[in-house]
């Protein structure tokens, strides 16, 4: 049984998806690939069903009947992970941003160094971010000051979305009180594991913005992200009985 799965989320993404899995199968580990494609109009999912007869066992798709989300997409593929019984989970995004090479580092956090879910972090050493205008850096910079202030969270980067997670951190989450699907996803989940007691390592990253296809921020996105982290801080926190 292959022990590593990473979930990619697919909306228009033609430019980027045949390079990103080629990537993450040339790597010296052995990791599957699990895209989770919400209805691309412009043919993603052709190009991820050529390459799945290419790297049979390794490459798998589920197709969503549209655009549900960030938050749902990855859920969505943590039950699918958890089902087939992979140890560790990845969240990465397709265009590149998060460096595939880094999957080795956070593998290595949670796998060797104890953590429970390992964030590549551009914050933990600095500001660590390539090809962002000055005004999206500092927004990005203050909202995790923001977040942690409201939440108390020892994590520099609230927003980040290049992650691993063990099994057992994804077993005791219930994932019918994750209620955000932006930013807000990722910063719901930190703030879950933080709270249920589980081990953070932050692993510096190299953050490079798109260079193929287009952002999918929004305002919508950012402003579900600053009001969300109120509701946060008063959300009370249970785990669940292992699946």
């Amino acid at each position: 049984m292959r022990d590593s799965l990473v979930i990619i989320p697919t909306y228009n993404e033609k430019e980027n998806i045949e390079r990103i899995i080629r990537k993450v199968f040339s790597l010296e580990k052995e990791f599957d690939i699990l895209i989770v494609e919400d209805n691309s109009p412009d043919g993603t999912a052709e190009i991820v069903r050529r390459l799945m007869a290419e790297f049979p066992e390794r490459l798998f798709m589920e197709e969503r009947k549209g655009k549900l989300g960030l938050g749902t997409a990855y859920i969505h593929g943590f039950k699918w992970a958890l089902n087939r019984h992979y140890e560790y989970v990845f969240e990465m995004d397709a265009d590149f941003s998060h460096n595939p090479d880094d999957l080795l580092r956070l593998y290595d956090a949670c796998a060797n160094q104890g953590a429970d879910v390992a964030i590549g972090s551009r914050y933990i050493k600095g500001v660590n971010v390539v090809n962002w205008p000055m005004g999206r850096v500092l927004m990005s910079y203050f909202a995790s000051s923001y977040v942690r202030f409201i939440t108390r969270m020892k994590v520099m980067d609230t927003t980040a979305g290049f992650k691993c997670y063990r099994r057992r951190l994804l077993e005791t989450i219930d994932f019918s009180k994750i209620k955000f699907t932006g930013y807000a996803f990722q910063i719901e989940m930190k703030y879950t594991a933080w709270k249920l007691g589980f081990k953070i390592i932050e692993v510096p990253i190299i953050f490079t913005d798109r260079t193929e296809g287009q952002s999918k921020m929004s305002s919508g996105i950012f402003k579900e992200a600053v009001f969300g982290v109120i509701q946060l801080r008063f959300k009370k926190i249970r785990p669940v009985q292992a699946r």
